[in-house]
């Protein structure tokens, strides 16, 4: 590990692949010969048209994402996808959202702004520690979508298995898994993620869309900006976009090819995953919060049962070098983000202080 750097949990913005920042750092002031930054050069220019082409194309070779979908690259973050998703999809006026953490349960509240939003599936009744069984829900015969958060970044839960959705178009927010694992697009009608936990910098939101959802008769309110169609017909550039952190971004897909793709990522946040996971379930002191067949690779939250001993914990952490593990406000305890760009040795590093803290304060 580079001197002084320390090894970030953040649950985002997040760790990011320190080869992709060394090459952000030396093109800084003159980005391949133009005479300045990516950060001053103009979104309608040939060099930066190529830098989002480019990011583009290799999102593309790693989802395997057919032709038939749009990659859009926008602002506002998950929250105004909470809106956007709706106001682009209802037609009916209907649809249907699984509520499993308070991400899923924000985006149901602001999806009732736009229409009937019925609540077919939650974990609510277990503090969202798991995922619900749905094989077979009771999926409304109009509805528009379903809708889920795949990853539950506070609770650390994973959809393993997808809804059955009986036909009807699939949304998902994959925030804090993308680009994790291999998916398969074609499941989806429309798949959306902020990149700050995974890919890039805070700033921008990756849109997955298939082109039967761009519609054109929007209602009159629509605001111009919140429609997927504009943006899609615009090639992302229909304003100044997030330029920077797209470029970022697209640092990073060339660091996730070279690392062999998603199926290789995979393969390495597994292995990560296990090393906690395994200390977890045979320690005295910490105990995970998340039921085994919901378990999450990438968010990994944890308690001692007293609140004086996770702030210690935590505190006695960050003082080794191990930052941002202290859980979401909402739910207390710890929180472990293990994301893509997370080495093996960080979560080494901080098993080997769990063990050290468990033997000290047991």
């Amino acid at each position: 590990m580079t001197q002084n750097r320390v090894y970030n949990f953040s649950a985002g913005p997040a760790v990011l692949p320190q080869e992709v920042l060394k090459i952000a750092a030396d093109e800084m002031l003159n980005y391949q010969n133009s005479g300045m930054s990516v950060m001053e050069m103009s979104h309608r220019s040939k060099t930066y048209d190529n830098i989002i082409k480019t990011a583009e194309k290799d999102l593309r070779d790693l989802l395997n994402i057919p032709d038939n979908y749009k990659v859009l690259f926008l602002q506002g973050g998950a929250h105004l996808q909470f809106s956007m998703v709706p106001i682009n999809l209802l037609k009916n006026g209907v649809a249907d959202y699984i509520v499993t953490g308070q991400w899923a349960k924000k985006a149901y509240q602001e999806a009732q702004k736009y229409g009937k939003i019925n609540k077919v599936a939650t974990s609510e009744d277990k503090t969202f520690s798991y995922i619900p069984d749905c094989s077979d829900l009771d999926i409304s015969p109009d509805a528009d979508y379903v809708y889920i958060c795949e990853n539950n970044t506070i609770y650390g839960t994973k959809f393993h298995t997808l809804p059955n959705t009986k036909g009807k178009i699939l949304v998902s927010d994959m925030s804090s898994c993308f680009l994790s694992e291999p998916v398969d697009v074609t499941k989806y009608g429309l798949i959306y993620a902020g990149v700050q936990k995974n890919v890039g910098p805070a700033g921008v939101q990756i849109v997955i869309i298939r082109e039967d959802l761009l519609r054109e008769d929007l209602p009159s309110w629509c605001p111009t900006m919140l429609s997927y169609k504009v943006h899609a017909d615009n090639d992302s550039l229909y304003n100044t976009p997030p330029a920077y952190g797209i470029y970022i971004c697209g640092l990073v897909f060339k660091w996730l090819k070279k690392q062999g793709g998603l199926e290789a990522i995979k393969q390495h946040n597994e292995k990560k995953a296990k090393i906690l996971y395994d200390f977890l379930d045979n320690s005295k002191l910490f105990k995970g919060t998340v039921e085994k067949d919901s378990r999450s690779l990438m968010n990994v939250p944890f308690v001692t049962g007293s609140e004086e001993l996770d702030k210690k914990f935590i505190e006695e952490a960050k003082n080794a070098g191990l930052v941002q593990l202290k859980g979401h406000r909402s739910v207390g305890g710890m929180r472990a983000s293990i994301y893509n760009a997370m080495p093996i040795e960080g979560v080494e590093k901080l098993v080997e202080f769990m063990a050290k803290f468990e033997k000290e304060n047991l």
